[in-house]
């Protein structure tokens, strides 16, 4: 009974989220700055992961290359479909949901303790819609981009590795890249893509809005907002692939 009211409180926050925005320009400015606080700072660290991870697929993968009968190009083709199919959308995301969802529950989570929230109830704002809306289009909105350069500097990761190391050279590993290319790949990360951003951006929030007495439990909120982003992320992943790609 406790999992369904929260399930229902969940849902009643995101459907209060979505309500009319009172003053357009207003949110056109907090979804500008959830941009910049959710995408641009994350930048960096998505960045570096990419990079590394791709290098130590690559190197794994032709380290692994026992059989004298597995072409050179399996490296590239490889590093493209583990960075593209699960990589990037995925462990990407969870980084994401530690880094971003943490810091919306502890923004919205502080602003409830405090009585900010309670402030802009009694002068008639919708405290969610306010709060949340824009963290949620911008989540919607920048983590695509977020995923499509973890991509690129994944399989760049891998590129610059095999060339420096010699395990493969650049034309076996390109061609591998090229090699059984489906577009359809890129697209079915994308949307998992999408459904993350969703999740995390509004499981923080949730957490976050309902959070209760003092900094501790701001703590606590924040920690379980990770927690449970990062739980549905994977149950979501496994739906996800399950229906569009088997």
């Amino acid at each position: 009974m406790n999992l369904i009211f929260h399930i229902g409180q969940y849902f009643t926050l995101v459907w209060r989220s979505f309500s009319k925005p009172e003053k357009y320009p207003i949110y056109r400015r907090q979804f500008v700055q959830e941009v910049d606080s959710i995408g641009l700072s994350s930048m960096g660290i998505v960045a570096l992961m990419s990079v590394f991870m791709g290098a130590v697929i690559a190197l794994q993968t032709a380290s692994n290359m026992d059989s004298p009968l597995l072409p050179a190009y399996t490296v590239g083709f490889t590093a493209r479909q583990s960075i593209i199919l699960e990589f990037s959308p995925t462990i990407i995301a969870l980084i994401l949901a530690g880094k971003v969802g943490s810091n919306i529950a502890s923004e919205i989570g502080t602003m409830r303790v405090t009585e900010q929230i309670d402030a802009l109830e009694i002068m008639g704002v919708n405290s969610a819609s306010y709060l949340i809306l824009p963290k949620i289009l911008a989540g919607l909105f920048i983590f695509p981009f977020l995923i499509s350069i973890s991509m690129f500097l994944g399989i760049f990761g891998g590129w610059f590795i095999c060339i420096s190391t010699g395990i493969v050279s650049s034309n076996d590993y390109i061609y591998g890249i090229q090699y059984d290319f489906k577009q359809f790949h890129v697209f079915y990360a994308l949307i998992k893509t999408v459904v993350f951003a969703f999740i995390i951006t509004s499981v923080a929030s949730y957490h976050g809005y309902y959070a209760k007495g003092s900094a501790l439990e701001v703590g606590r909120s924040s920690t379980k907002a990770v927690v449970y982003s990062s739980i549905l992320i994977l149950i979501f992943n496994y739906l996800i692939t399950q229906l569009i790609l088997i």
